[in-house]
């Protein structure tokens, strides 16, 4: 029986000796590894932070005391420790355990923060409320180094420093990465405090010095603190957090839980805002990780925990873009590249081997990467921005006021549209067709296959006078889709004599289309289904031609409320066309993780529900419409 069978809550921690919290962070990392590798998920960042939260652990009480994680994808190791370890095998699978810190799942957990540089903000929230309310609790904030080079992060710490009565405790987990390695000024300003050899060694020899005298307790740490402020200002930058006006502790190494643990105690006896600057290394203690150049192993699908070794991958829309743009950025010049701390996992690190000048990485940063990409359009570039679709929700003003207002010719490439699985709802990328219908002049495609997206690429970069966007699943790429005829930018792919049903097969959802057409014409209703390719604007040709039918249907993998379906019934208003139509789409609510798969077929966006559902609706109306007569019911609208 190893320590770690021991440990089913934060208290249990308290009985162990240094040693032992050696041996057990050891069992942590093998536990971690074992789990992960049958599960998928976030394994370099939690295989970083296994001394620093057992550390937190020890020296807090939570849940009295609260710990915000930034992001909350390491917080694997705080689950461990506080009685969730059995469920580890349903990491991230349909009700299991969460990825991300959970309400649901344990007191311990008060943030289910899965988007960077927000933690800052909840624990100076949650610490001025505590103040006010005469309750001691401390706050501790778990901030990665990458999560400090978004813009949110300051605005809290500029609050936080006007607060100096505050029991706030920030720890700055600096590992020198976020997906990859950290970039700009922020970055080097770390790297400098702890990457001085001349003040490692100097350190190190007052740390041996002091060890000699009689000073032990709060009297040991003030004076080391201050010869650590002073060398500071010797032999490294002025720390900026100090300039701030809050206290700082460290550089300190965070794989040294007695070393964290003195730190954390300092820290916690100011009672005022601390921040403790821990170094630690992504991957730790798993040379395939650690060795991992590209990311290691942030997150992953299953692999051999022996070896290492990740299966490979079907090609993805990544794969594609990834080449596509740079057949593009051979033809052009003035295309660049732009993303927010996500170059491989959006495929611009293509882009960048072959035109390093011209790709800029500016961060965990989407609004100023907005704005900068505006920059750039306004003094003749074409910026290629890159991001997950989810992440284009926090840049919203941006690309209203920003790109749209100034007509800037930008193109938005939005990887993980739709629902993308196992990350659970700040993932799913299912709001970006609702919020971009409302930005005036924007164009909008969501491409069916690799070839699509290719075509729709080259057409969306050709736009120099508006801001274009194309979202795309996360996962392999589908088998292209061969249109059958194609007429004023709408492809048919499947064509019946009977006019029945027009289906409109947004992107993605055009193979559970083709599947629920084949279903129904079994069934003997006449179904066409079409690919508009834009989506915004509304072709006024699909307008038109949904006046032809008995009935319309409109399928996308975003919210039924504002996105395509939605907007699609308000033209057929406005033109007139009383056609009946159905809008499917993904319900307004935050859905649990599961498998792409399986959320589809929860929510009825699988070719057999939408079959059932139509023919359904379809009987449920006036028989007339079978056979396309003329007359027809108010539109169904979600």
């Amino acid at each position: 029986m190893g320590l770690l069978d021991s440990v089913h809550e934060p208290r249990d921690l308290r009985e162990l000796d240094d040693q032992q919290c050696v041996e057990l962070a050891a069992e942590v990392r093998a536990f971690l590894i074992d789990r992960v590798s049958r599960t998928g998920g976030h394994l370099g960042p939690n295989l970083g932070v296994v001394e620093l939260t057992i550390a937190i652990h020890r020296v807090f009480e939570s849940p009295r005391d609260r710990v915000v994680f930034d992001t909350g994808h390491q917080a694997y190791v705080h689950k461990i420790l506080t009685g969730r370890a059995g469920r580890f095998e349903t990491l991230r699978q349909e009700d299991g355990l969460s990825g991300y810190p959970s309400r649901a799942e344990s007191d311990h957990d008060i943030v289910e923060n899965s988007h960077a540089s927000t933690a800052l903000s909840y624990a100076d929230g949650l610490a001025k409320a505590y103040r006010l309310k005469g309750d001691g609790r401390h706050v501790v904030a778990v901030v990665g180094d990458g999560a400090l080079t978004g813009g949110m992060s300051w605005e809290a710490l500029n609050n936080i420093a006007a607060a100096p009565d505050s029991r706030l405790v920030i720890v700055v987990n600096d590992n020198g990465r976020s997906y990859t390695e950290t970039v700009g000024g922020l970055a080097d300003h770390l790297a400098s405090l702890r990457t001085n050899p001349r003040y490692e060694q100097t350190l190190e020899l007052i740390r041996t010095r002091l060890a000699r005298t009689k000073l032990v307790g709060p009297p040991l740490y003030d004076t080391l603190h201050a010869i650590k402020k002073g060398l500071k200002d010797v032999l490294a930058p002025q720390g900026m957090f100090e300039d701030l006006g809050i206290k700082y502790v460290g550089p300190i190494d965070g794989h040294d839980t007695s070393a964290v643990e003195q730190a954390l105690t300092l820290a916690k006896n100011f009672g005022a805002p601390v921040i403790v600057h821990a170094i630690t290394k992504k991957g730790m203690g798993y040379p395939p990780a650690e060795q991992h150049d590209e990311d290691n192993f942030h997150s992953l699908g299953s692999f051999d925990a022996g070896t290492g070794a990740v299966p490979t991958a079907e090609p993805s829309y990544v794969d594609v873009f990834r080449a596509e743009l740079v057949a593009l950025g051979v033809e052009r010049e003035d295309i660049v590249a732009v993303t927010a701390a996500m170059l491989y996992p959006t495929g611009l690190d293509g882009f960048q081997r072959v035109f390093p000048d011209r790709t800029f990485d500016v961060g965990i940063a989407e609004q100023h990467a907005v704005t900068s990409a505006a920059g750039m359009a306004l003094a003749g570039l074409h910026p290629v921005v890159a991001i997950y679709a989810t992440f284009l929700n926090r840049a919203f003003d941006q690309v209203l006021l920003d790109a749209a207002l100034h007509r800037c010719g930008i193109t938005f490439v939005l990887d993980r549209a739709g629902v993308t699985g196992e990350d659970g709802p700040s993932h799913h990328g299912m709001w970006d067709m609702s919020i971009l219908q409302l930005v005036p002049g924007l164009r909008l495609a969501a491409p069916r296959d690799a070839t699509r997206f290719r075509e729709l690429l080259r057409e969306a970069v050709a736009v120099g006078d508006a801001p274009t966007v194309l979202r795309v699943p996360k996962g392999a790429v589908p088998p292209e889709l061969m249109a059958v005829s194609s007429a004023d930018g709408v492809d048919t792919l499947v064509a019946a004599d009977a006019k029945d049903v027009l289906v409109v097969a947004v992107g993605a959802m055009a193979g559970a289309c083709l599947e629920a057409a084949e279903r129904l014409e079994a069934q003997g209703i006449g179904v066409t289904v079409v690919d508009p390719r834009w989506v915004k604007p509304v072709n006024p040709a699909l307008v038109s031609l949904a006046g032809e039918y008995g009935a319309v249907v409109t399928v996308e993998d975003n919210g039924r409320v504002g996105g395509c379906g939605s907007v699609f019934v308000q033209a057929l208003a406005d033109a007139g066309c009383d056609t009946p139509v159905k809008v499917f789409g993904l319900p307004q609510e935050f859905l649990a993780p599961a498998k792409r798969n399986a959320v589809h077929e929860r929510v009825g966006l699988t070719g057999p529900s939408l079959a059932r559902d139509i023919t359904a609706w379809v009987a449920a109306m006036d028989s007339s419409v079978v056979g396309n007569t003329e007359s027809a019911t108010p539109a169904d609208t979600p």
